[in-house]
C-alpha cells in the first residue's frame, strides 16, 4: 500500500507540473489581455528576444481546443504557448543541461504559473526529453516568423535587427486610481531613476500605467527588465513609446 501511495503522489505531481495549460484570457486591446486578474502586453517585435527559465508542457486536456491564435491545438505538433511573444513567432528552446533542443511555433498564450516562461506541446516535450520530468530549465530564443517564400524547414526574420529605432521603457504596474499610480511612480523613481505615468483610456475604464527607464536600444530595456524581475517585479515588460 505504501508503494502504491507513493506512486500515486508522484503521478499527481507530474500531472500538475506538466499540464499547466493556458488559462481563460480576457482581451483588453489588440495587444493586451488579462488572465487571473493580471494584465499582459504583447511585445511589438520578437527581434532580439531571449529568455531563460522553466518550461512546462501541456497535452491531452487541451488537445483539440482552439488556441489564442485561432488554430486548433494539436499536442503532436511542435508548438508552444508564451505570454508576450507575438503569435506566429518561431523560437528555439534549448535545455540548459544540453539534453534537448527544438524549434517551436508560438500559437497560444501561457503559462500563467509563476516561475515558468513557456509551455511546450507534448511533441516539443518529447524533443526536450522532459515528458516524465514535467518541467526543465531552458533558454528561449526568438527566430522570427516564417516567410511565405521560405522552404518548410527554413525560418527567417522578416526584417533585420535594428535596436536603435524608437524609445523603450519597462512597464511595472497599472492602476485605476491616479493617486495610487503617482505614489507608486515616486517610489520607483527613488529606487530606479526615471519613472513616469502613461494614461490609457480603454473606453469603460481608465488606467494609469507606471513605466520605468528610458532607453533608445531595446536590448538595454530588456536587460533592465531582467533586473526588475530579479527584484521581484515578475510581471514587468518592455514597451515601445
Amino acid at each position: 500500500m505504501r508503494n502504491t501511495a507513493v506512486v500515486l503522489i508522484i503521478g499527481i505531481l507530474l500531472l500538475v507540473s506538466a499540464c499547466a495549460g493556458p488559462s481563460v484570457r480576457e482581451p483588453i486591446t489588440a495587444d493586451e489581455y488579462r488572465v487571473n486578474g493580471r494584465n499582459y502586453r504583447v511585445l511589438g517585435t520578437s527581434t532580439g528576444f531571449e529568455q531563460r527559465g522553466l518550461a512546462s508542457w501541456y497535452g491531452g486536456k487541451f488537445h483539440g481546443r482552439l488556441t489564442a491564435s485561432g488554430e486548433v491545438y494539436d499536442m503532436n505538433k511542435l508548438t508552444a504557448a508564451h505570454r508576450t511573444l507575438p503569435l506566429g513567432t518561431y523560437v528555439r528552446v534549448t535545455r540548459t543541461d544540453g539534453r534537448g533542443e527544438v524549434v517551436l511555433k508560438v500559437n497560444d498564450r501561457g503559462p500563467f504559473i509563476k516561475g515558468r516562461i513557456i509551455d511546450v506541446s507534448r511533441a516539443g516535450a518529447r524533443k526536450l526529453s522532459m515528458l516524465e520530468e514535467g518541467v526543465a530549465e531552458v533558454r528561449v530564443k526568438a527566430l522570427g516568423k516564417r516567410d511565405r517564400r521560405s522552404k518548410p524547414d527554413e525560418i527567417v526574420l522578416r526584417s533585420r535587427p535594428d535596436y536603435r529605432r524608437g524609445s523603450f521603457s519597462v512597464q511595472i504596474g497599472a492602476f485605476t486610481v491616479k493617486e495610487n499610480a503617482r505614489k507608486f511612480a515616486v517610489r520607483m523613481r527613488d529606487k530606479y531613476g526615471a519613472a513616469y505615468i502613461a494614461f490609457y483610456d480603454r473606453g469603460d475604464m481608465v488606467f494609469y500605467r507606471v513605466r520605468v527607464g528610458r532607453f533608445k536600444i531595446q536590448e538595454q530595456a530588456e536587460n533592465f527588465r531582467l533586473k526588475l524581475i530579479n527584484d521581484g517585479w515578475d510581471n514587468s515588460f518592455v514597451v515601445s513609446k
